[in-house]
């Protein structure tokens, strides 16, 4: 499978302008294959192919004064950025047949997105220096702060710029069944929430973070601060970039609570279970903000790529799988609940189960994983003991008990051998039966 490595990188100011010119002429190049296809649909034409926009708009553009600077930068970003094109298309139109989730038809690029980038591919000539260093052609070796080893020598590097002026290095490398860990035992089911992230079926319980929650009351003196500057002053785009830094400190707390709880769970655990939650749906309700939070979909994704990575199994339950109404003890529907019942009594077997430990082993069941009820940490209720028990008895209970009526088959008839029920006055309904001494038939009726 293919894995995604960032960087952060640290360019110089001369550095930074050379990158700026990869941003800008990628984004022209982009904006001109947009904008000859859009007039060639507007006008009944065919559809231009991506080798002849890249003969008119790339080698043949650069000889004209209007876009001779092309040359500044390498022919491979502009060339990855036709393709980015051909990929939006594809996407859009792939859509609309109902082959993936739509998306919107292609857009025009603008100068002030807040986020760029270029990606370079082998053919570019990219390189890591021996001083371990990022070179890129036409824009030299970028400082590179490596957090950890590439698994394999990767394909392709992006250098993107993101919202806050922060510059990364992505690179894509190929992984094989290597990195496939040894089989264990567990398996468990997730039962995501918002009060706690996470709860497992085993009754381990996860808190929730709330980093957007904390980091609120910073945020909105940021936001406050940016809306009162003179728009297009250079104090505004200072008070842009502080507000967006504030964001993504919360965005990468965050992804490093995602990135390290599904990890943990990953490798754990044999087997993950996680139900399908309505995502979109609940960010409509007056929960949005927690809901966005909390951020379920990525974590989903992290545990589902992982799990493929390192030979786990990873199962998704239905997002109409009454998990919350069930009761895992006995099987019996309960029926909806509102929110503020967090442990519930089951009438039909007197179980007293706590709603999100519950609906976590419902989970596990329901992918089909090796799951006992006994895991969802349930007590039974008190359930009055019959009128025939309600004194003490004379003699100690018997250890074993077996359902009254066994019939077997001896002579052409039924014969009873443990006698009428009832009469045990231990048990109501059931009795004992005789021991192999007692009993000349014991092989057969065994």
């Amino acid at each position: 499978m293919q894995l995604r490595y960032s960087f952060r990188l640290y360019p110089s100011a001369s550095q930074r302008t050379a990158l700026a010119k990869a941003f800008g002429c990628a984004r022209v190049v982009y904006n001109d294959a947009l904008r000859a296809r859009e007039t060639a649909r507007s006008e009944g034409m065919p559809f231009p192919k991506t080798g002849d926009l890249s003969k008119q708009l790339v080698t043949e553009a650069k000889n004209t004064p209007e876009r001779a600077w092309l040359t500044e930068v390498s022919s491979v970003v502009l060339q990855q950025s036709l393709r980015d094109l051909d990929t939006a298309y594809r996407n859009f139109f792939d859509g609309l047949k109902g082959k993936r989730p739509r998306v919107g038809a292609p857009r025009f690029k603008s100068r002030k997105d807040t986020r760029q980038s270029v990606r370079f591919t082998a053919n570019a000539r990219w390189s890591i220096t021996p001083g371990q260093k990022l070179r890129l052609p036409k824009i030299g070796d970028l400082k590179v702060k490596w957090s950890r080893s590439l698994p394999s020598a990767p394909s392709t590097v992006t250098v993107v710029k993101d919202s806050a002026g922060r510059y990364f290095a992505s690179f894509v490398v190929e992984t094989g069944p290597e990195e496939a860990l040894p089989e264990v035992a567990p398996e468990v089911g997730i039962d995501l929430g918002l009060g706690h992230f996470v709860v497992l079926s085993d009754g381990t319980k996860v808190d929730s973070p709330r980093f957007l929650r904390r980091a609120e009351k910073l945020l909105k003196k940021a936001q406050r601060a940016l809306s009162r500057k003179e728009k297009g002053s250079s104090n505004r785009q200072k008070a842009r970039i502080k507000a967006a830094r504030a964001h993504a400190r919360v965005a990468d707390a965050r992804r490093e609570f995602h990135h390290q709880l599904s990890t943990k769970l990953i490798r754990e655990n044999q087997a993950v279970a996680v139900e399908d939650l309505a995502v979109k749906g609940l960010a409509r309700t007056r929960l949005a903000k927690s809901v966005h939070d909390a951020g379920w979909s990525a974590f989903v994704n992290m545990l589902e790529y992982k799990a493929a990575r390192y030979g786990r199994t990873f199962i998704q339950v239905g997002r109409f799988e009454p998990t919350s109404q069930v009761c895992s003890r006995c099987g019996v529907k309960d029926g909806p609940k509102p929110l503020h019942i967090r442990v519930w009594t089951c009438g039909a077997c007197g179980a007293v189960l706590d709603r999100d430990i519950n609906a976590a082993v419902n989970v596990a069941k329901a992918a089909g994983l090796a799951v006992s009820a006994c895991g969802a940490q349930v007590r039974p209720g008190l359930v009055p003991a019959p009128r025939s028990e309600a004194g003490t008895h004379p003699t100690p209970q018997p250890s074993t008990a077996r359902q009254a009526g066994i019939a077997v088959l001896q002579g052409g008839e039924d014969v009873k051998r443990a006698g009428c029920a009832g009469t045990n006055p231990w048990n109501d309904g059931h009795h004992d039966l005789p021991s192999a001494e007692e009993d000349p038939d014991y092989p057969h009726r065994r």
